[in-house]
């Protein structure tokens, strides 16, 4: 367990002491998607949802999940996030949406996390917003795209 950092030599889950480390600009981006059926779709881009406008209430979840994320997350450090913007995009061809979060900040870790709890929240509140019209819809993948800063430099997913 040396290479994971949340836990001790004793094997034991603790929160990563950054103290030392350096601040820097830091920035991650996320994706999910979330597919239903073309006439669940239709809701959205129709703007006919029973619950009203589905891309703008999944956008603010999106951005108060990121907020959040160190109350969700037990070992997450509590960070002052500068940024989060979440594009949500209906795609015809999954059918469904395509969700991208993107969080900055400057501090001693990165907000990996943040982005893809923004990413997860605002997919599991289309899922909400949309529930009494399909229950089969499905959420993911999920995953890290790409960040920046810090001692371990860029990071980017294959695409």
């Amino acid at each position: 367990m040396a290479d994971l950092t949340h836990f001790d030599d004793g094997g034991n889950a603790h929160m990563v002491d950054v103290s030392g480390k350096a601040v820097t600009d830091r920035l991650a981006v996320a994706e999910s998607s979330i597919t239903m059926t073309p006439e669940t779709l239709a809701l959205v881009t129709q703007g006919t949802a029973k619950k009203g406008d589905v891309l703008g209430v999944a956008r603010l979840a999106g951005i108060m999940g990121a907020k959040k994320t160190s109350d969700l997350i037990p070992l997450c450090h509590p960070l002052p996030i500068t940024k989060v913007t979440l594009d949500l995009d209906p795609d015809e061809t999954l059918p469904g949406v395509r969700i991208r979060a993107t969080v900055k900040t400057s501090g001693q870790t990165g907000v990996e996390m943040e982005a893809l709890t923004a990413a997860s929240i605002a997919a599991l509140t289309i899922y909400d917003m949309l529930k009494a019209a399909e229950k089969g819809m499905a959420i993911g993948p999920t995953r890290l795209l790409r960040k920046e800063g810090g001692k371990s430099g860029v990071y980017e997913a294959d695409q």
